[in-house]
Parts: structure tokens; C-alpha cells; sequence
């Protein structure tokens, strides 16, 4: 906690003092981001980081492995998907990311599923099933452990795109092209960021 206060004070000190009309503005005015990033909620990927993006530039929702569930309106609790709806149906963005990254746990729990992941993380896992499936039925599967999960983090992304155009406001937003949807993937290692078709 002490470093996290400690930070808050440079920020106050520094950040804060030079953005203080930007913040001002958007306090005032409200938000109105072009974009959406669906982001995994690890530490060592901030797409305001990443995209060096300015506050106010991009809504951020970050969860396990940046998975997007299947369009499920029902009375359960659906974090990502209230996002998604907000982010899209009032303050009508204009495209949505989906970045997955290199090294990401949520996958490696995925491709070597043991049943120790705790209460939550092997059923919200199960979203990028499919993407499992493809890498271990595929014919050109890599032997080697982190190879799979490298080809699984980029099947991932591919299924949460595919749940997102379940979604009926999403996909009618794509269709008259008011929206556009994109794939990326941020090696950790290297800095990289790939399209992700």
C-alpha cells in the first residue's frame, strides 16, 4: 500500500499538475473515447501504457486473458459484457481491440487445466475452450508447451472477436459500419504488437 500512496503523490506532484485541464475537461464534459480495449487485467500490460494513450483516449476493460463471453443476457452478473454494452451503446465507440499478450497465465491455466485454479478461473477460462481445441487438433501443434500457449493466446483472441459479433448492437454496428473490431497481440518480451486476424 505504501508504494501504491507513494505513487499517488507523484502523480499528484507531476502527472496531475501538467494534465489538470484535461482532467478539468473531462469532468466537465463527460467521456466520449473513440475506442475500446478489451485488455488482460496482468500487470505488465497497460494498454493506456502500450497505446500511449492520454486519459480520456481509450475505455479500458481488463479481465482474465482479455476474453470476451458470448452475448448471455440473463440474470447473472456479466462484467465484461456491461462494459461492452456501455462503452457501445452510449458512448458509441468506434472500434474495439481485443489484446491479448505473450506469457499470459490465464492461457497457460487453459492448455494445462489441473482443477487448482481456485473458485472462478477454470469456469471463466472455459470461454476460450474452442481456442484450445484448435491448437491441440491442429496437425502442425507445437511440441513444446510454450509454443501451444503462444498459438492458444492468438485463438483466444480470435474466439473473443467471434463473441463479440454475438452480441445484436455490436454486430449491427459492424454491418452499417459504425463500428470496427480488431484483433492484437503484445509480446511482453519484445514490445511488439501483432494483428491478429
Amino acid at each position: 500500500m505504501k508504494t501504491l500512496l507513494e505513487g499517488y503523490e507523484r502523480f499528484r506532484k507531476g502527472y496531475w499538475q501538467e494534465h489538470e485541464e484535461l482532467y478539468s475537461t473531462l469532468a466537465r464534459d463527460g467521456q466520449s473515447p473513440p475506442a475500446m480495449v478489451i485488455a488482460c487485467a496482468d500487470s505488465r500490460v497497460a494498454p493506456e501504457a502500450i497505446f500511449d494513450c492520454a486519459p480520456g483516449e481509450i475505455f479500458v476493460v481488463r479481465n482474465v486473458s482479455a476474453l470476451v463471453p458470448p452475448y448471455a443476457p440473463d440474470a447473472s452478473t456479466h462484467g465484461t459484457s456491461a462494459a461492452l454494452e456501455f462503452a457501445v451503446t452510449a458512448l458509441e465507440v468506434r472500434s474495439i481491440v481485443v489484446m491479448g499478450h505473450s506469457r499470459c497465465g490465464g492461457i497457460r491455466a487453459l492448455m494445462q487445466p489441473d482443477g487448482s485454479h481456485g473458485d472462478f478461473l477454470e469456469s471463466w477460462m472455459e470461454i476460450a475452450k474452442s481456442a484450445r481445441q484448435r491448437v491441440c487438433d491442429s496437425p502442425d501443434m507445437p511440441e513444446d508447451f510454450d509454443a501451444r500457449c503462444y498459438a492458444c493466446e492468438h485463438e483466444a483472441i480470435r474466439v473473443s472477436l467471434a463473441n463479440l459479433l454475438t452480441f445484436p448492437w455490436i454486430a449491427k454496428r459492424v454491418r452499417d459500419g459504425r463500428l470496427t473490431l480488431a484483433g492484437m497481440h503484445f509480446d511482453v518480451e519484445t514490445g511488439t504488437l501483432e494483428s491478429v486476424a
